[in-house]
């Protein structure tokens, strides 16, 4: 991969986000967990009564929906960059407190296995077994 596309393709990705099967539920994870890494709900969609249909996570703008319109129990993977070790740490302390299941204790990744020299990360998987990920490259 050559400079330009560092710089560029590190933004290309707007926002994404996964289904799940009850917003609420999810919500108590992601609020922990993305609250390690400074995120917080941007944007709330109130379904019928009480229930949300979707919630958006970000500092300024949206950048990670968990919603009901999309399948949810597909067991995807999504990473979220770090600013430090001790963020990454917190992010899987927050993620267990809050429902998640360990799926890789915080700790340096094996280049064997396809991850960067340096690179410390922690994996929790979501109330539908989602599997979210935090991780900061060497500094």
């Amino acid at each position: 991969m050559n400079g330009i596309c560092r710089k560029r393709c590190a933004a290309m990705i707007d926002h994404t986000g996964i289904g799940v099967a009850d917003v609420v539920r999810s919500a108590v994870f992601y609020d922990a967990a993305l609250g390690a890494f400074g995120m917080r709900r941007v944007v709330e969609l109130k379904g019928d009564g009480t229930e949300y249909d979707g919630i958006a996570y970000g500092t300024d703008y949206p950048v990670f929906w968990i919603d009901r319109f999309h399948p949810h129990g597909v067991k995807q993977h999504t990473a979220f960059k770090a600013r430090s070790r001790a963020e990454v740490d917190a992010f899987h302390a927050a993620a267990l407190k809050a429902g998640g299941t360990d799926n890789g204790a915080p700790g340096l990744r094996d280049t064997a296995k396809g991850y960067p020299p340096g690179y410390y990360a922690a994996f929790a998987l979501d109330p539908d077994g989602n599997n979210m990920e935090g991780g900061v490259p060497s500094s």
